[in-house]
């Protein structure tokens, strides 16, 4: 196993995913406070690791394996805590809905372009970045839900959830239409 510092940062990632649970449902008065922390930890080090792997040029078939896998496993935990917490938010829900059902559509969708020789077709897009940018701004904001310095929190984090979904598609769509004659000359 390569070890190096982006794969341990990805590990991390993946590991720290029950302490974030632990504190989400932690009955502490400061346990939103806690949990966005150790979200933003995470999500910052997302960042950190792809930075090094590249100006360490420490990229690897392990790191580019565990980084979307790490990314997944949290957003989609996240989601569906939230999803538990708030089941009669319909934004929240459909939302939910619309991010995990992309993340599986586009996992399928590499999977199948790679055993097609055609995975360099499916690679990450701006808009790809962009949803991945607002899905954590919104997932951050629905975690701490309280208001701050008098700003209503969980609405932004509503009204950011939307938008990621929403960006969610377009990237989805994106996505899809690079494959498109891949998918539709298949046999």
């Amino acid at each position: 196993m390569n070890l190096n510092i982006p794969n341990t940062l990805t590990l991390f990632r993946m590991a720290i995913i029950p302490v974030f649970i632990l504190a989400f449902y932690w009955s502490h008065p400061e346990a939103h406070i806690i949990a966005t922390s150790i979200f933003f930890v995470a999500s910052i080090s997302d960042w950190f690791d792809g930075y090094l792997a590249r100006k360490l040029n420490q990229q690897s078939a392990l790191g580019a394996f565990i980084d979307p896998l790490a990314d997944k496993l949290m957003v989609v935990i996240v989601l569906i805590l939230l999803a538990t917490r708030y089941p009669d938010n319909i934004w929240l829900l459909v939302s939910t809905i619309v991010i995990i059902a992309r993340e599986i559509i586009i996992s399928s969708l590499r999977e199948w372009m790679a055993s097609q020789g055609k995975d360099n077709i499916v690679v990450v897009s701006f808009a790809g970045k962009a949803k991945t940018f607002a899905q954590l701004w919104a997932l951050g904001f629905l975690i701490y839900a309280e208001e701050l310095f008098g700003m209503p929190i969980f609405t932004i984090g509503i009204v950011l959830i939307v938008w990621a979904a929403v960006l969610t598609l377009f990237s989805m769509l994106t996505y899809l239409r690079a494959a498109w004659s891949t998918i539709t000359n298949a046999g």
